[in-house]
């Protein structure tokens, strides 16, 4: 596909510092995911609601907040057409949440979240029969084509043909993770593959495709809501990204620059929620005591500090001293860089 025909991809030195950044909150979560487990669950029902909602929304499609929570948590039937659309972005959430490390990005597996997401739509999970333009309304009336997709005619073996330029580029580590998957995105808004849902599945395709190489912050952070958040500016660079994509000679940056500011604020909002929910006083020592027996060797505060990350610096502090006291620690030095060490009888 288009994105995937470029040979040697020289990153702008911002989008390596994004990619470094999101690198780091992504260790900082898994550290959370195993001491902190309650905080992951807390987070995850309020994140399906979110997805839900805001993915719809951003198509129109909107349901009454009384009716959202039922719908997504509760598994309440559907009353008309909207809360269709929305229950069915659960389910097909819930496909990606449970089936992620088995599923292959493929033509089938695209159609089966459209299929999802679509509800009871006639053509949900069936490629576009006709062609269609993304257009742009205007406040007086007048209707723009800003893109024109691939044919109908051309939409199968183009789907067929992503999939298999995007699983080559993983297999052959020839992007970093995060451009292959926003090249992936990119490419898969251009074809425009269904007569409606694209969005939707698109972002649905987002998750998959991260959760696939471990950056799962959008089960607990909702992605699509940040991107609803900034909805202009997804729009503003998917135009700007798809000029001349048809003849490969498109810019991927602005959107690949996007894409990456939206993962970031994913992880930086875990981060500060996941702060906000603090583990029990004794859940909190039981981590400590953990993290300090699985040292070997000498130890800094900062050592402990990275395997508890929920924890606060003076509560570890407070735990040193009292294990010191007890002599089943030793202090090799002084100040914040100090070396401890286990006394071993």
């Amino acid at each position: 596909m288009n994105s995937f025909k470029r040979e040697n991809v020289e990153l702008p030195l911002s989008a390596v510092w994004l990619m470094n950044s999101i690198a780091e909150y992504k260790g900082k979560q898994e550290l959370y995911a195993k001491q902190s487990p309650q905080v992951l669950k807390t987070l995850l029902e309020t994140a399906l609601i979110e997805s839900a909602e805001s993915s719809n929304r951003i198509e129109g499609v909107t349901v009454d907040k009384a009716r959202l929570k039922p719908l997504v948590i509760g598994h309440s039937k559907p009353r008309n057409r909207s809360e269709e659309e929305v229950a069915g972005y659960r389910k097909a959430l819930d496909l990606i949440h449970t089936k992620h490390k088995s599923l292959r990005i493929t033509p089938e597996t695209i159609k089966e979240l459209h299929r999802l997401c679509r509800g009871e739509s006639w053509d949900a999970g069936k490629w576009k029969e006709k062609d269609n333009d993304i257009i742009r309304k205007h406040a007086d009336g007048s209707v723009e084509v800003i893109f024109k997709p691939v044919s109908a005619v051309k939409t199968p073996e183009m789907m067929k043909q992503l999939c298999l330029s995007y699983e080559h580029s993983i297999s052959q580590l020839k992007y970093p993770d995060l451009y292959a998957v926003a090249c992936l995105v990119l490419d898969f808004l251009c074809i425009h593959p269904f007569r409606d849902g694209n969005g939707r599945v698109g972002r649905l395709l987002t998750l998959l495709a991260l959760y696939q190489h471990g950056f799962t912050v959008g089960k607990y952070i909702s992605l699509e809501r940040v991107i609803e958040q900034s909805k202009e500016t997804y729009y503003e660079t998917l135009n700007k990204s798809s000029q001349k994509w048809h003849e490969a000679k498109h810019d991927v940056m602005p959107w690949f620059n996007y894409f990456l500011g939206t993962v970031l604020a994913a992880y930086k909002e875990f981060e500060e929620r996941a702060e906000q929910i603090k583990p029990a006083r004794g859940a909190k020592t039981a981590l400590l005591m953990q993290a300090i027996d699985s040292q070997h060797g000498e130890f800094s505060i900062s050592d402990i500090e990275k395997a508890c990350p929920a924890v606060s610096r003076v509560m570890i502090k407070k735990v040193l001293l009292q294990l010191q006291k007890d002599k089943k620690i030793k202090c090799l030095g002084k100040g914040q860089s100090a070396k401890w060490k286990r006394m071993v009888y």
